[in-house]
């Protein structure tokens, strides 16, 4: 893929610029936005950009950092799952804090926030307690966030336990939204002035891009991954009040920015330096575009990638009618269609070709894989494997040279798995997903080299796009993910079964 995104010159501008907002505090509160790691929207969105990045700029910053990590109380007790990595948000707090620590940063503590002595919150935090985690918690303000005398006194803010740090640089970041960061940087403010100790407040962000056009597909990539948040671009009215420049800010920002900037006054006494919500970003996303056209049609591709996730999240019921509507919106506002995702069409063409050539619709589906050449691999379910697993042997071995009608797998390493599945698993449905096949082609590579070729191409099909003509499995959508697919899937189940659906 051609890169749109110079990854080191963005890092050596935002480190710098944050830096500068250290200076004249004795403290710099940091709310990270977004994902902390394994952003692969803005890998997506800017071709170049390293999922890692603001791990990697933390890294440059460790002697000068330490990190709180916030999560809200009511999302342990509902299990919340975070959508990317499947896993519920008390599970991410402690991946958080092992990568966070293999980057050799230093973990403050964790901030369970909105504490109403929920039991499976407080069953967390002991969790945390006894790994030796420092967990502090804050209960919820009555009138937060607008009753600004009531949230800066002794039984607001003042009520909060006040978390010790040493550091310069305060990090304070979450699983995901929600979970109270913005709340906690600005109780920390309060404690520390009320110590006579001179703090500061600033948001890292990433998206929206405020100097770059509003609808620019890059921001309006970003609309479409927040659907589901009610949330929308605008202008920064206050900026271009307090400055003349036009930038790009989000509701939720613009809708807080007096309440915030009533607070920080109250809190310091002093009028506060931030003019607009955007004076409190620290965003340099722009100054590492080095080619607009890649990113502007890597965002295009990112837009019909929310669309299909949309449309199928919609159809498993978990976002309303009023999500997919806006995404129906965003898509039409850009001009564009599901067929512009150039995989779309030629997995759909040999759906209906293998409809025809079994003389049957139902249980029938297919995924095509679009690999870096532009070459476009598909394959089916059979009675053996996924339609996903035998697209991506299919393209493994196109990737290697090996002619299609040769087998790679032979029966005395598939029928094992099988007879497990089906005899001592006991599963009703028993074909074979990618990761069964895929562990099938890794031992089949011990005394079979042209396997062993095929499986040295399968982090080829890192970044390639993918298309399946129905739902797939949670299993195969993972294994597609960790091997760097971008997969999107019809919203169309394969048959009508409700529960055995494969």
């Amino acid at each position: 893929m051609k890169q749109g995104f110079d990854h080191q010159k963005y890092l050596e501008a935002q480190s710098k610029h944050i830096l500068e907002r250290v200076q004249g505090w004795d403290k710099l509160y940091l709310e990270f936005g977004g994902k902390l790691m394994l952003d692969t929207h803005a890998q997506r969105c800017l071709p170049g950009y390293q999922e890692n990045a603001k791990l990697e700029l933390l890294a440059t910053l460790k002697d000068s950092a330490e990190i709180i990590i916030c999560v809200h109380a009511g999302d342990i007790e509902r299990n919340k799952v975070r959508g990317d990595l499947g896993i519920t948000y008390g599970m991410d707090v402690l991946r958080l804090i092992d990568d966070l620590r293999s980057y050799d940063l230093t973990v403050n503590s964790v901030l369970i926030t909105r504490y109403e002595d929920q039991p499976a919150a407080k069953i967390f935090g002991q969790k945390l307690e006894n790994r030796g985690i420092r967990t502090y918690y804050h209960r919820p303000i009555k009138g937060y966030p607008s009753d600004v005398d009531a949230i800066v006194s002794d039984s607001g803010y003042g009520a909060n336990e006040y978390i010790e740090t040493t550091k310069p640089i305060v990090v304070v970041t979450a699983p995901g939204p929600g979970s109270g960061k913005l709340a906690t940087c600005l109780s920390q403010l309060y404690h520390e002035h009320k110590r006579n100790r001179k703090a500061g407040y600033a948001k890292f962000e990433t998206f929206p891009v405020w100097n770059i056009p509003l609808k620019h597909p890059l921001n309006v990539a970003y609309e479409a991954a927040t659907a589901d948040l009610k949330d929308f671009n605008m202008l920064d009215s206050f900026h271009l009040d307090a400055h003349g420049i036009t930038a790009v800010n989000y509701n939720r920002d613009m809708e807080m920015f007096p309440v915030i900037k009533r607070i920080i006054e109250r809190i310091t006494g002093t009028e506060s330096i931030y003019q607009s919500p955007t004076d409190m970003g620290v965003n340099c996303i722009a100054a590492g575009i080095i080619d607009d056209a890649v990113v502007q049609e890597a965002s295009r591709q990112e837009i019909i990638r929310r669309y299909f996730k949309t449309a199928c999240d919609y159809k498993l019921g978990t976002v309303d009618e009023d999500t997919w509507q806006r995404m129906r919106f965003i898509m039409e506002g850009q001009g564009l269609k599901p067929e512009d995702r150039q995989v779309v069409a030629p997995t759909r063409a040999y759906l209906e070709q293998v409809r025809q050539r079994l003389g049957k619709t139902d249980g029938v589906s297919a995924t095509g894989i679009q690999l870096d050449d532009g070459t476009i691999i598909t394959g089916r379910n059979s009675e053996l494997m996924t339609a996903s697993a035998a697209a991506i042997l299919n393209a493994v071995k196109y990737l290697a040279n090996i002619p299609d009608e040769m087998h790679l797998l032979p029966p005395i390493i598939i029928e094992p798995i099988l007879d497990l599945k089906i005899k001592a698993l006991k599963n009703r449905h028993h074909v074979l997903g990618c990761e069964e096949i895929l562990t099938a082609l890794s031992i089949s590579a011990v005394t079979n080299p042209l396997a062993a070729t095929a499986m040295d191409r399968l982090c080829q099909l890192d970044g390639c796009q993918a298309h399946s003509t129905c739902f797939i499995t949670g299993s195969d959508e993972q294994v597609c993910s960790r091997l760097g697919m971008n997969i999107t899937c019809d919203n169309v189940y394969m048959n009508h079964s409700l529960y055995y659906t494969m």
